[in-house]
């Protein structure tokens, strides 16, 4: 899949990420899977994209009653963009109303990716959820990124402006190129994708996964009053975690409201709640990422 392709229908470019197919002949304890790479400027795999990847590999080896409702995964090395991604899959267990995968990710014979997930049959039970916050303004009235980043020549504003899946915007002032306003650990953006995606919900429920993985680590930036483009800023993604909790649709608004309740020894914890528009609480995430800035953009008053 070119650059060219992905900008001309980023959607279409997605679900061609997660049609996996399966290696001829190819087997060992797991049950193998490969899936393409979608062009990065830096050269690197997304991590949502093979997060994503990696829970509909699992999707395929388990009964269609069961969805899945939780994972656990981490990123071990940086994958290569302009390479295919190998998915091993190994039934770890089926039991009367669980099963339980493990998913490897390769790259040249070793793993980028591995995550643990778990799927249920449906059931009753108790039901509470968080309530949808107050004071958030409706998506149609904020910005995307294209309207914020299209005009900057430059291949990451581009990317992030015109080839992404989703569209994204944030409730509070983004961050992209500097981090105005009040220097708190929170961060709230609405998203959909671009386009309408198959009614399948084991689709969804990945796109979100690939989704979740743009901003979850804004609210540690913003609580130090950091933007995305400050020199010499490294960061990436350590690990993430994920809990499906009611039904969705990955193409209509979603608001992702996320916090930081911790950041040190050059690690920051973002946690982050999904609401669908009609106030249900559909997800939540957990990821912890490696963030090095340069020792004089640390306010002393944090260090």
């Amino acid at each position: 899949m070119t650059a060219s392709e992905q900008r001309t229908d980023p959607v279409a470019g997605l679900l061609k990420l997660l049609d996996l197919s399966e290696a001829e002949g190819a087997r060992t304890d797991e049950e193998i899977f490969v899936g393409i790479s979608e062009p990065q400027p830096h050269g690197r795999v997304f991590g949502g994209q093979v997060l994503a990847q990696s829970i509909l590999a699992a999707v395929r080896t388990v009964s269609s009653d069961r969805e899945i409702h939780s994972m656990h995964g981490y990123f071990l090395r940086p994958g290569d963009a302009n390479e295919p991604i190998t998915f091993g899959v190994q039934r770890l267990r089926d039991g009367r109303s669980f099963s339980a995968r493990r998913t490897h990710a390769y790259q040249n014979g070793v793993p980028i990716l591995s995550m643990i997930a778990s799927f249920q049959t449906p059931a009753a039970g108790l039901d509470h959820q968080e309530p949808f916050p107050d004071g958030i303004p409706d998506p149609e009235s904020l910005p995307s990124t294209a309207d914020l980043l299209g005009e900057f020549d430059h291949p990451i504003a581009q990317q992030w402006a015109f080839q992404r899946p989703f569209d994204i915007r944030h409730a509070q002032s983004p961050l992209y190129i500097s981090a105005e306003g009040e220097h708190t650990p929170t961060n709230s953006v609405w998203m959909k994708a671009k386009g309408p995606l198959p009614d399948n919900p084991d689709l969804h429920r990945a796109a979100l996964a690939y989704a979740s993985d743009y901003t979850l680590l804004e609210p540690i930036l913003r609580a130090h009053g950091i933007a995305w483009i400050s020199p010499g800023m490294k960061f990436a993604s350590l690990d993430h975690a994920m809990w499906w909790h009611r039904p969705f649709r990955a193409d209509e608004w979603l608001l992702y409201v996320q916090n930081s309740p911790s950041a040190s020894g050059a690690r920051g914890l973002g946690v982050g709640r999904v609401f669908n528009r009609s106030g249900e609480l559909v997800a939540t995430i957990a990821q912890e990422g490696m963030m090095r800035v340069p020792i004089d953009t640390i306010d002393p008053v944090d260090a």
